[in-house]
């Protein structure tokens, strides 16, 4: 038999997986699950788990996955999902789970019978909140709308009826928040593809079509913090709707789609599951030559690359550049890795006239000669983020093949030959899956830009305390609050490193923290003469009689050694005091990341006061008398909110 990660590679190189390596992939994976040690195959799963699997391969991993779960320990999160659908959804569950694990995420899932989701919710002794979920999907079909208007209802009434079927979805995630405060996943309608009326559908105020349309826009525009809407229309308009509705499945089974599509259904729910629990990728790193041009820019010169229009492999490339663009204007990093020559690959950049990217939407540039694994390390360690943030798009098979060997925890996506089709081999896996979008999404690159600058004043300052003294610091703390709950939300589920327990809240449970008034809740923005780094800084603390205990600690690791903590800690003294309070109480859970905080709390002054749990250590600062401030550069402190 051939290598495995020989013909790993040549399963995934066709999309949906190649059946005629199926068959020995599957021998391969028998025997991997009869040995003691079936680490091989769970290393491999997250590249075997692609999107648009056929449904048979699906669920033929599903069952190894099961298998494989029997042998080795999972050590990630394991979040509870509860499934509540007006359809079967066994199937679709088990997918979504499948394509969780295939992200290092071992879920908990718990379903609704058939035909009961709505009074699983309406009743508060269900076996739902029994269950507890962290993240509750509710899905339904266009047969679960329940205000649909007659052909003869006027603009008024439809409108009206549009309103109440909104309306009803929102009464069911207010009780649903009430009673669990957790995260909701809400399935929006795929219209359904015969129009009676033909294209007066889309037009008549009362046409079907249309009026299911009317309702996902007001479940958009219904939903707050707590609520993301899954946008299934659109996964069934990119399949095709006759394709999707195939009716025989749902009379037979019951299924919301045909089997074929729900591979495609739970990638994209548990895409966003994942990114609610702070999984997606930060960073975009692109090679040049044959991926942003055609071409050898060393060989052909700058009049030589295909880049521009006027030729089909050119329009192609500025097509792709535009789509890095997008993704860069929304927060996505940009990086270049590429063997090359820096100066003659800069110059396309700075002198090419139908460039889309431009030197100032790179935060990292490596070209070199080095190898690209190395330069993988180097790029995660400049953008001080972890290589699991990384996506490497490379047209070379050879170093794609040596990226994912040497780091593995790169995400390495196939690309076809044809680069008319770069743009769907990075799209369709949901790298940067959104389930937000904050300030400090839109100003990325430029806090990136900005810490190069510092970076350089920093390497000519003579002394730290100078250096800080001379970015003129400006802190603003406020309270989490609706303004900057996604934010909170985001920092929470993504920082790793300056996190001293890494314990992980939504949006929904952070809002209802912020309300209990047994929690402080602390946010920290920061500028400088630079610019504005944004939201870095986020803790939650919980009053317990004389104590305020320190529940969460993060800090975005941008602006590490600035004396923050410092700052921070003076605040929080000061908070503590004015309560009445005799002892700020803190935790370290160790993980795999955050070892660089491990003395964090010794080193601001707090006493060990032993483990609270194995591994879990904990510490205490008296505040019985008064304590002289820790002394910081933050030049101006600004208070906003309650």
């Amino acid at each position: 038999m051939k290598d495995a990660s020989e013909l790993i590679d040549q399963f995934a190189n066709r999309r949906g997986g190649d059946p005629d390596v199926w068959k020995e992939l599957q021998a391969w994976m028998k025997a991997e699950l009869q040995t003691d040690d079936a680490g091989a195959l769970q290393a491999a799963f997250p590249r075997l788990v692609i999107p648009g699997l056929d449904y048979t391969t699906a669920v033929s991993l599903q069952r190894t996955l099961k298998r494989l779960r029997a042998k080795i320990k999972h050590t990630g999160q394991a979040p509870k999902l509860a499934i509540l659908g007006g359809y079967t959804t066994a199937p679709l569950a088990g997918l979504v789970e499948l394509y969780l694990s295939a992200g290092q995420v071992a879920p908990i899932v718990y379903q609704s019978d058939y035909g009961t989701w709505r009074q699983e919710v309406l009743d508060p002794d269900s076996e739902l909140y029994r269950f507890a979920p962290d993240f509750l999907i509710i899905t339904g079909t266009w047969r679960d709308a329940g205000h649909v208007p007659s052909l003869l209802d006027s603009p008024e009434l439809v409108a009206e009826k549009v309103q109440a079927e909104v309306g009803d979805w929102q009464e069911l995630w207010r009780i649903a928040n009430e009673r669990l405060g957790c995260q909701i996943i809400q399935c929006n309608f795929a219209l359904p593809p015969a129009r009676p009326l033909g294209n007066h559908d889309a037009r008549h105020a009362a046409g079907f079509g249309r009026y299911l349309a009317r309702v996902n826009d007001g479940l958009q525009d219904a939903a707050g913090p707590n609520v993301t809407v899954h946008d299934v229309d659109s996964l069934a308009a990119n399949v095709g709707r006759w394709e999707w509705h195939d009716e025989r499945f749902y009379n037979q089974a019951k299924l919301p789609c045909a089997p074929e599509c729900l591979t495609e259904y739970a990638h994209s729910l548990a895409s966003l599951v994942l990114a609610q629990l702070g999984h997606s990728r930060k960073c975009l790193v692109l090679d040049l030559d044959n991926t942003l041009w055609g071409g050898v820019i060393g060989d052909d010169g700058l009049g030589g690359i295909q880049l521009g229009q006027g030729e089909p492999e050119g329009e192609a490339f500025i097509a792709f550049q535009r789509y890095a663009r997008a993704l860069r204007e929304r927060g996505v990093l940009l990086a270049v890795c590429s063997k090359n020559t820096e100066s003659i690959a800069k110059e396309v950049f700075e002198k090419h006239t139908e460039m889309v990217l431009r030197l100032d939407d790179i935060s990292c540039f490596m070209a070199n000669w080095d190898d690209k694994a190395t330069n993988m390390s180097r790029i995660a360690a400049q953008l001080n983020i972890g290589l699991n943030s990384l996506v490497f798009v490379d047209d070379n098979p050879v170093e794609r093949a040596i990226v994912r060997q040497l780091c593995p925890e790169v995400a390495v996506p196939e690309m076809d030959k044809d680069p008319a089709n770069y743009i769907r081999d990075v799209d369709r896996h949901r790298y940067f899956q959104a389930v937000s979008l904050s300030p400090e999404d839109l100003k990325r690159t430029e806090f990136y830009q900005a810490s190069d600058a510092r970076r350089a004043l920093e390497t000519s300052a003579s002394d730290l305390n100078g250096f800080l003294k001379s970015l003129e610091l400006v802190a603003t703390l406020d309270h989490v609050q609706p303004m900057n709950l996604e934010r909170c939300a985001q920092l929470i589920n993504r920082s790793n490193q300056f996190n001293l327990t890494t314990r992980r809240y939504s949006a929904a449970e952070l809002s209802a923290l912020s309300k209990d008034p047994h929690w402080f809740t602390r946010t920290v923005s920061l500028s400088d003469r630079f610019g504005d780094s944004g939201l870095i800084s986020v803790v939650l603390a919980r009053i317990e009689d004389d104590s305020m205990l320190i529940d969460t600690w993060l800090m975005s690791c941008r602006v590490m050694k600035r004396g923050v903590e410092d700052f921070v800690l003076n605040d929080l003294v000061r908070v503590a005091t004015e309560r009445g309070l005799t002892r700020l109480l803190g935790e370290y859970r160790p993980t795999e990341k955050n070892g660089m905080v491990s003395q964090h709390y010794e080193n601001l002054g707090f006493e060990a006061r032993g483990e609270n749990e194995p591994g879990v250590t904990r510490w205490e600062l008296s505040l019985t008398a008064p304590l002289t401030p820790k002394p910081n550069q933050i030049q101006e402190v600004r208070i906003v909110g309650h």
